[in-house]
């Protein structure tokens, strides 16, 4: 029988693109139905288009499920992928503003720190639903999330429904892979690694070319080669104190710790000249959506009068659900998951990043160990914050969002007890529309 993927934030028209490509490319897809669901009916025009487009350029069997209805596009449904953005940018702008107002300076603010957690307590009460809406159309299903705050969202949903097949996935891991593979001049295809901690700070814990260890390599590159360290200097300074490389880019990685965003020279020195993607300047993805707003029509007319690119991606979901339901080929990954003996000297329960091995028998997380203490205690610091922030997100505890932002260790080097106060009480105030578990 055909498999039914659906697609729910189907509008967010880059990931899901890419994610449909990829998954047309594997021969057990190659007629499957794509269910795109999303509640912007011009986003899913285009989308639905797009996808239609890729079907055509491949010569592919699959057919197309556009609607509205999320329980229509769920319904009997093997895989699920959920790419949704609880409210505009005019919404989630203040998670960046406000804090900026006491001296909170946020770079992204998706994923923690008290950007992170608003975005998380506005984005909990629609994935939560739509986790419900999977355990009763399609409780068999696997769930793969892409919407941020990460490790928060797949916490709740973990917590609530256990038996769910479920993971969170970010591209930072393969990513940051391939980039430290380019600085050492090796293959992509001839790295392996393991990769563990939580979303966005996972560590590579050994990184090995053709089964050698090959960390002296990017240790000389980093220390030597000026174009290397300049590519990533918040990142190449957290490895030169702590011995091991961090997943994600330099400008999150400067909002997650205390020593780069605290003071404006530490910002000038290390945040606004690095030259890869994203070097840390204040705001750095709002001010892209600001521009995309209204240019995004725009640049998907255009993709629409380019050729089509069918060539897989380097994104897990596709060969996760190969794994598992399609031609069974085992697949390994770095998932988000809870912590039940997966790294030792962190909070059992929490949302961790391990290496998780994808078949037939479904999602098997992998032991790790301990992480080394100075990684150990990083990860704890947010681990902790992330648990506290999703007990109050289930329980409606105000004081419990202010005190786990209390503990942010950017937050708590630039302000006092008092101010975080404040500014936590001014972020409820703004968001009262979009929280109704705290009224």
């Amino acid at each position: 029988m055909p498999k039914k993927i659906a697609f729910i934030g189907a509008g967010s028209f880059g990931f899901t693109r890419g994610l449909v490509r990829d998954l047309l490319s594997f021969p057990a897809f190659e007629d499957a139905t794509i269910a795109l669901m999303d509640i912007d009916a011009d986003r899913l025009s285009m989308i639905t288009k797009a996808v239609k487009l890729i079907i055509e350029a491949g010569k592919y069997k699959a057919t197309v499920l556009s609607t509205m209805d999320r329980a229509e596009a769920l319904k009997g449904a093997d895989g699920v992928v959920t790419t949704i953005l609880a409210g505009d940018v005019d919404v989630w702008q203040h998670d960046i503003l406000i804090p900026k107002k006491y001296g909170v300076d946020t770079n992204v603010g998706d994923t923690r720190g008290p950007s992170g957690i608003f975005r998380f307590l506005r984005t909990v009460n629609p994935i939560l639903e739509i986790a419900e809406d999977i355990n009763r159309y399609c409780p068999d299903a696997v769930y793969l999330n892409y919407t941020n705050p990460m490790a928060m969202l797949c916490r709740a949903v973990q917590g609530k429904y256990p038996r769910m097949m479920a993971s969170g996935l970010c591209h930072s891991v393969q990513g940051t892979a391939s980039m430290l593979a380019r600085w050492i001049g090796v293959p992509d295809d001839e790295i392996s690694y393991t990769c563990a901690g939580i979303n966005h700070q996972a560590f590579y814990l050994d990184f090995k070319h053709k089964g050698k260890d090959v960390y002296p390599l990017i240790d000389k590159a980093i220390r030597e080669n000026k174009e290397v360290y300049q590519e990533e200097l918040v990142r190449n300074e957290m490895y030169l104190a702590l011995g091991y490389y961090v997943t994600e880019s330099s400008g999150h990685n400067s909002e997650y710790v205390a020593w780069f965003r605290k003071r404006p020279g530490l910002i000038e020195e290390f945040c606004t000249h690095s030259t890869g993607w994203n070097p840390g300047h204040y705001a750095f993805i709002l001010n892209e959506y600001r521009n995309k707003k209204h240019t995004w029509k725009k640049e998907i007319e255009d993709w629409f009068s380019q050729p089509i690119d069918l060539k897989r991606g380097n994104e897990y979901a596709a060969a996760i659900f190969n794994a598992v339901f399609g031609d069974n080929q085992l697949f390994k990954f770095n998932g988000n998951v809870r912590n039940f003996n997966l790294i030792d000297n962190l909070l059992y329960g929490c949302c961790v990043e391990v290496p998780v091995l994808a078949s037939r028998q479904g999602l098997e997380p992998m032991h790790v160990g301990a992480l080394p203490k100075q990684l150990g205690i990083l990860c704890s610091i947010s681990a902790q914050i992330e648990e506290m922030a999703v007990e109050a997100s289930l329980t409606g505890n105000r004081d419990l969002v202010y005190q786990a932002i209390c503990y942010d260790p950017l937050t708590s080097a630039v302000l006092g007890l008092r101010e975080i106060r404040q500014m936590t009480d001014e972020m409820f105030k703004q968001f009262e529309d979009w929280l109704p578990q705290f009224k």
